[in-house]
């Protein structure tokens, strides 16, 4: 066994998310979502390296010195699997390890909204599961992967860098590719796909151009395509696509992000009242009127869409927040720190009552709310499919 495996299990047993190995501290746990020192000694440049090298292999080593730095993953076996990212810094080797849990939650599990899980019975389209770097993105992609391989007899392709969730087939062929060891990039996975029959693909991170531009034109063709983005809203992560490509591309990219985009699903971790973690979800779903909002380039004016489209399944982030403190889940100070609009929230905080219309209730009217918006000015009305969610604005095309 590794020396480092003991650290592997204080974790699971603390029930730790990361453990930081930094030269000059001993080793670190984020207890929910705050930084803990255990109670070992304090690493050394000497302990660090021995610790951290000791569980690579001689192509990761290689790789470490020539890239300085390395994404991986590594497994207990029987136990739990771990992402590491290892890095060379001013006082020496140093390592970050996340814990990956071996079940997959299901969505309502992890309590999403019935939209998300509509989201991932979409038939074609691109959905995006976006926020922070250890917001539970990656977990939210997991449990809508789950659910298809639950109900659908589908090829789900996934490529990620590195493979955390490891899914088992059930209804589903699954193909599972790691960027390093399996392909060489995203990009070089994503153009060749296409000849290998997917029904649905999940890009592990969209971080590049042509990662994004790869990935647009697959949802484009009439696949269902996951992907991620480090943004913490809908409309920055629609501006952010669009802001990838160079000026006199941006209309094009508007067109076809209008007709491609089923939906994104922004999500935050908040502290719970009872010293536990929750996430925060604002929710946008594609349709006719969110397509002539992107196509004119408005996207001031998607908050207001979310606002308008709660009966639809739609919330923004201030409206997920109001619902989990008003469900007693969160504080209104804890809310804040993660709200759009900051002042409903330090008002509640204080005593008082959220400003009139500052943040319209999920589903309507409520005791003492205001009712919901109507739709944005110069919006087209959406249609209703089953249930009250948007059907797809396209039939998919066919998979080439």
């Amino acid at each position: 066994m590794a020396r480092i495996d003991s650290l592997f299990n204080e974790m699971q047993e603390r029930g730790a998310s990361d453990l930081h190995i930094v030269v000059g501290r001993p080793p670190m746990l984020r207890m929910r979502g705050d930084l803990v020192e255990t109670a070992h000694e304090r690493v050394t440049a000497s302990s660090a390296d021995a610790l951290i090298r000791e569980i690579l292999t001689p192509a990761q080593q290689e790789q470490i010195e020539e890239h300085l730095d390395l994404d991986f993953a590594y497994e207990l076996p029987g136990q739990a699997r771990f992402r590491a990212n290892i890095l060379h810094q001013h006082r020496g080797l140093g390592a970050v390890f996340r814990i990956i849990p071996t079940d997959i939650l299901t969505l309502e599990q992890l309590g999403m909204p019935p939209s998300v899980r509509r989201l991932a019975e979409m038939p074609a389209g691109l959905v995006l599961v976006t926020g922070p770097t250890g917001s539970g993105k990656s977990t939210t992609l997991a449990g809508m992967i789950d659910h298809i391989n639950e109900t659908r007899a589908a090829h789900i392709l996934t490529i990620e860098d590195p493979l955390e969730f490891i899914h088992q087939p059930k209804k589903c062929l699954i193909t599972q590719r790691e960027v390093g060891a399996h392909t060489e990039n995203f990009a070089s996975a994503l153009r060749v796909a296409g000849r290998q029959d997917p029904d649905i693909i999940l890009v592990g991170e969209m971080r590049d151009l042509e990662t994004i531009s790869l990935a647009l034109t697959s949802a484009a063709c009439g696949l269902l395509v996951f992907g991620t983005l480090h943004t913490n809203s809908a409309i920055k992560t629609v501006d952010r696509i669009i802001d990838a490509y160079p000026p006199e591309e941006q209309n094009q990219v508007r067109a076809m992000l209008a007709d491609s985009l089923s939906g994104v699903v922004a999500q935050q971790l908040v502290k719970t009242t009872d010293g536990k973690r929750c996430a925060a979800v604002e929710i946008l779903i594609g349709g006719r009127a969110l397509g002539n909002i992107i196509r004119e380039g408005k996207t001031s004016m998607i908050p207001s869409y979310m606002q308008s489209g709660t009966g639809e399944g739609m919330q923004t982030m201030d409206q997920a927040l109001m619902a989990l403190v008003q469900s007693g889940r969160i504080t209104a100070e804890d809310a804040a720190v993660k709200a759009t609009d900051k002042t409903a929230f330090e008002r509640m905080a204080a005593g008082g009552p959220a400003p009139p219309g500052g943040i319209p209730p999920i589903g309507g009217v409520q005791p003492g709310g205001m009712p919901r918006q109507g739709p944005p000015p110069g919006a087209v009305p959406r249609p209703h499919g089953t249930g009250g969610f948007p059907p797809p604005q396209r039939p998919p095309t066919g998979r080439r």
